[in-house]
């Protein structure tokens, strides 16, 4: 039996979208080999805290897409010093290439296990609590946006669920019987996604939002002493990674010669940059520990 709550998202929105974003910011822009393996492990190890073993699914998705992105850079990108093979009549498959396409390939990874998490713990209504009244128009649509995924995937087995019981199932029959299962059931989800919209649409505009001059949150939130901690902590790291990045210490190059900073500033950044991303991922473990402490003192 296992604890099934995240307890990072307990605190405030602006400490979970504080942290998000210099996720995000960092996982997007530092090529350094040392801290896109910071990245990958921190990443992978907040979603399992939060998911448990049902992440180790979405973990193993995630192998291929690095391997592909990695090996199909070099058939792209020739540059490099180091000549793996050639092919295609002498068009060179170098390491420098493979070593840059394992770079992208891990940012990428990243940024979706971030994301993943990110939906996780980023509500509707955090992410309206803290730009809906600044941006409200922009607030609802990225939100619209950021459900978009989940819920067409429930309402496509929802869909796919009632044509089987039908014996319509799109992974049944002929090829050709599957593709028009397949594309009745694409019909039916841009109806119900364009009907949708126009509700809701049409429902925020008859209770004014974005006219009125003061609206009200579903939830209130309560910037208490332990969020004024934590940001602070997160600030103060936060500075020391982007002070070590100006001064060259995640500096990385691939091509056409392989380069990686090396000195007191990349192993300063290193280690801020470790802390800062172990946060939500230490804070959840330490609940774990005292929630099973405590339930075996029961």
């Amino acid at each position: 039996m296992t604890r099934e709550t995240d307890a990072f998202s307990a605190y405030h929105p602006m400490i979970n979208f504080t942290f998000f974003f210099g996720a995000f910011v960092c996982g997007m822009f530092f090529m350094h080999p040392v801290f896109l393996v910071c990245s990958v492990v921190f990443a992978a190890l907040y979603y399992l805290s939060i998911r448990g073993r049902r992440g180790w699914r979405y973990l193993f998705g995630m192998v291929p897409l690095f391997v592909f992105l990695s090996i199909i850079n070099p058939l792209f990108n020739t540059y490099g010093a180091h000549v793996l093979f050639t092919y295609f009549h002498g068009r060179p498959y170098t390491v420098e290439a493979l070593g840059y396409g394992m770079t992208i390939a891990a940012m990428v990874v990243t940024i979706f296990l971030w994301f993943a998490s990110y939906n996780a713990v980023m509500t509707s209504d955090k992410f309206m609590y803290l730009f809906g009244r600044f941006v409200p128009s922009v607030s609802l649509i990225f939100t619209m946006v950021l459900r978009l995924i989940p819920s067409y995937h429930k309402k496509t087995e929802q869909i796919r669920g009632a044509r089987r019981g039908i014996g319509m199932a799109a992974d049944t029959g002929t090829t050709q019987e599957k593709v028009r299962q397949g594309m009745t059931i694409l019909s039916a989800m841009m109806s119900w996604a364009l009907e949708g919209g126009i509700v809701m649409a049409d429902s925020m505009k008859s209770r004014g939002y974005g006219c009125s001059k003061k609206r009200t949150n579903y939830a209130l939130y309560r910037f208490a002493a332990r969020d004024k901690v934590m940001l602070g902590v997160m600030a103060a790291l936060l500075a020391v990674i982007a002070w070590c990045g100006m001064r060259g210490g995640a500096a990385a190059a691939y091509t056409p010669v392989f380069f990686m900073a090396g000195n007191f500033h990349t192993v300063i950044g290193v280690t801020a940059y470790a802390l800062f991303l172990a946060i939500p991922a230490v804070i959840n473990f330490t609940e774990d520990i005292i929630w099973h402490i405590l339930r075996s003192k029961i």
